[in-house]
């Protein structure tokens, strides 16, 4: 398998340390719930909260944080709060996250089956 790198993604860029800070974001099941959830599209916190099966105060408390690291943008309609993300490279990194842990789980069903 070929693997896509970046010219300026290197074990040497100033911007290591942030890199990392974003992976402690992404480190919990609801901010990564979250996130997947509003890959290409914007609901309100309510209809999140529906979507991840989790209290609505529990994914606004997580909304917050990711909208202050950067990862969500909210905007106002009327009376409402609708969440969209910022860009699309939190959801990436959650997808790619999804999909490396199933090929883990693929390859390790793959061996013990030889």
């Amino acid at each position: 398998m070929r693997e896509v790198y970046h010219d300026n993604a290197t074990y040497e860029s100033p911007y290591l340390d942030s890199a990392v800070a974003v992976f402690a974001l992404l480190a919990h099941p609801i901010r990564v719930k979250i996130i997947l959830a509003l890959r290409g599209i914007e609901m309100s916190a309510n209809h999140l909260a529906d979507i991840v099966d989790l209290p609505a105060e529990q994914v606004g408390q997580e909304l917050a944080t990711l909208e202050s690291a950067g990862v969500v943008a909210r905007e106002r309609d009327g009376r409402r709060d609708f969440y969209q993300l910022a860009n699309g490279h939190a959801g990436s990194l959650a997808a790619n996250a999804i999909f490396h842990a199933q090929h883990q789980a693929d390859s390790q069903a793959h061996a013990a089956t030889r």
